[in-house]
């Protein structure tokens, strides 16, 4: 049971570093020297990097807010899942945990869908960065934590 609440940990901790990063990192969409992010828009012209803000539209600040709140779910279902593992009884499911976690998925799969649909379009040769396929990576992860966390029980 022990090495099954430790695997579990270890995978909520990779989840969460996996948010970390891909809201934080600057490659969403690279390419033609240029990449882009949630934050910020960069390009490489005679040796130097120029960074402007991202855009003001409604879809980039909700992918914003979107990837924001998986974090902090995702983080409130670690603190939730460490005060669960020391005061639940005996039997007890983690459905607190679960839930949060689940709505961690829930936000980074929606801001990645955003994201995919309004990306701009107007550089032919950029793609989509590491960034948004860790994006893509944690949602699953994510996902399945949660489910792990509806189906274990607490033991003694």
């Amino acid at each position: 049971m022990l090495l099954i609440l430790l695997g579990v940990l270890i995978l909520h901790l990779i989840i969460l570093i996996l948010l970390i990063v891909s809201t934080a990192a600057s490659t969403w969409s690279v390419g033609g020297g240029r990449s882009t992010d949630l934050w910020y828009s960069c390009m490489t012209s005679n040796g130097g990097y120029h960074c402007t803000p991202a855009s003001n539209e409604d879809w980039i600040q909700a992918v914003q807010a979107l990837m924001i709140l998986s974090l902090l779910f995702c983080f409130f279902s670690l603190i939730a899942f460490l005060y669960q593992l020391f005061r639940l009884v005996k039997g007890g499911r983690f459905f607190f945990t679960a839930i949060f976690q689940i709505f961690a998925s829930l936000f980074v799969m929606c801001g990645a869908i955003i994201y995919t649909v309004m990306s701009p379009d107007d550089n032919s040769d950029a793609h989509f960065g590491y960034a948004y396929v860790l994006a893509w990576v944690a949602f699953p992860l994510c996902l399945i934590s949660g489910l792990i966390y509806i189906v274990l029980r607490k033991k003694e």
